[in-house]
């Protein structure tokens, strides 16, 4: 960018002036001014004042290998002045499109080793329902086109990418829930499981996707579409029994399963992928966010050798997009891969980091007067807001209880998430122990200002 030189407040009136925000109510700028990031390094980021922020959400779920990294800067530099783009339309490849291909059949799991390539979690998700639906298509079974998803479920926000996740204000807003889509319970315990213990409830949220393909018939069903963890939703680990019920009414029914990765993968849950983490066998595993750690956009759909033979008898694949394998993308994509490999992170995270950042929440965070709930794997966390802890009684909407802590958060120098009455958490792969502190040093701050706001002592 050219340089320019303005203050906090020009930027702010700007922004405001031609920018509309994702997932904001545009009024909400008439009395809060956007936050204006201006550099980033590690796992902290400096506002245009000159602030430094711990960044809880590693950009939004995203910058696994946190900022500043050389390695990535060098890749893309690199390869912007061998080759800045080429489509792969034309029966054409790049060589960073084909080594990233390799590298990722080394890393999914199971016979996932075919890729296509998109920009976004979203346009991978829209990818998984034309290739699933092209899928059966192919094999003779035209009517298995319906895709169940969950609850709270968030696979994106394009058109068909919002019918397949479940948050009913998406759907609500310009009535852009398409048919073909249906959504069962998400297997969240703690507001749904009653008087069960969590491997009864895990079984009971399971069977819910048995129920409705009885109710809409098996020979219907093409797929059930789930996160191994649910992120936006609010940070919902499952009980252990959940998934190896889910997968085994899957196979029962021929319904392909498609496990979302692209909150999970690339270490969050201390593994390559959050499938390896929960046992999950997938037909197909869309993945974006740390692919790259959000240098650049870049996303894939990983899919079974069984969906490969098929689609190799079905014709021209009628889909695909001019930024499909971008070659600085995929050269950014490979670079990221291999420091994490070089500097030991997944191997950091599932036996150092993730414990520590999960003994910190139970041992401090749990015993917060307004927390009822801390849950989540790895280096992802949600922590439950509630008015009473005994009967995990909530506050009323209109008390904006988590929106008040997260503005506390900021306040206090810790970006975190705040969702329905949760807050949530998703920091670098990188960070210390010594950042894990002070992250839990400020949310532990601001819960008792909240608590003040609310009148709570």
């Amino acid at each position: 960018m050219p340089s320019i030189t303005r203050n906090t407040k020009d930027w702010q009136a700007i922004d405001v002036a031609h920018h509309l925000h994702p997932f904001t109510d545009p009024k909400y700028f008439d009395s809060k001014a956007p936050l204006v990031v201006t550099r980033a390094q590690g796992s902290h980021v400096w506002d245009s004042d000159g602030r430094k922020i711990l960044d809880g959400m590693a950009g939004l779920w995203c910058v696994n290998v946190g900022y500043g990294r050389q390695e990535l800067i060098d890749a893309s530099h690199r390869q912007m002045q061998e080759l800045a783009y080429y489509n792969v339309f034309f029966q054409s490849a790049t060589p960073p499109q084909i080594e990233l291909s390799r590298v990722l059949a080394e890393l999914t799991p199971g016979d996932l080793n075919h890729f296509f390539f998109t920009n976004s979690g979203s346009e991978a998700n829209d990818t998984v329902i034309r290739m699933v639906r092209h899928f059966w298509e192919v094999e003779g079974k035209p009517e298995k086109h319906i895709f169940i998803g969950r609850t709270l479920g968030y696979h994106g926000s394009t058109v068909a990418a919002t019918s397949l996740g479940g948050m009913q204000n998406m759907h609500d807003m310009g009535k852009s829930l398409l048919p073909g889509f249906e959504h069962v319970m998400h297997p969240h315990w703690y507001a749904l499981g009653g008087d069960l213990g969590e491997e009864e409830f895990g079984v009971k949220a399971a069977q819910a996707l048995e129920d409705k393909i009885l109710e809409l018939g098996a020979g219907n069903i093409a797929a059930f579409v789930a996160e191994p963890v649910q992120g936006a939703g609010g940070v919902i680990d499952p009980p252990k029994t959940y998934w190896p019920e889910i997968q085994r009414i899957c196979r029962k029914y021929d319904i392909l399963l498609v496990a979302d990765e692209v909150i999970c993968g690339f270490g969050r849950l201390g593994h390559w992928f959050g499938s390896e983490a929960y046992g999950i066998e997938p037909d197909l595993m869309p993945m974006a966010k740390g692919l790259s750690s959000g240098y650049l956009p870049i996303a894939a759909v990983a899919y079974s050798a069984r969906m490969h033979k098929t689609l190799q008898r079905g014709g021209v694949f009628s889909h695909g997009y001019t930024y499909s394998g971008h070659p600085v993308s995929c050269a950014v994509a490979l670079a990221n891969i291999q420091l994490i490999k070089d500097e030991g992170l997944i191997e950091k995270v599932h036996n150092e980091t993730a414990p520590y950042f999960r003994q910190r929440l139970e041992d401090v965070v749990a015993e917060h007067r307004l927390v009822g709930e801390v849950r989540g794997a790895g280096l992802l966390a949600g922590v439950q807001l509630v008015k009473d802890k005994q009967t995990r009684a909530l506050f009323n909407a209109d008390q904006n209880v988590a929106m008040k802590c997260r503005d506390h958060c900021l306040d206090g120098g810790l970006i975190m998430r705040a969702v329905g009455q949760s807050m949530v958490a998703s920091p670098p792969l990188i960070i210390t122990k010594d950042e894990i502190d002070e992250l839990i040093a400020i949310l532990l701050e601001s819960l008792d200002r909240t608590a003040a706001d609310l009148g709570i002592v």
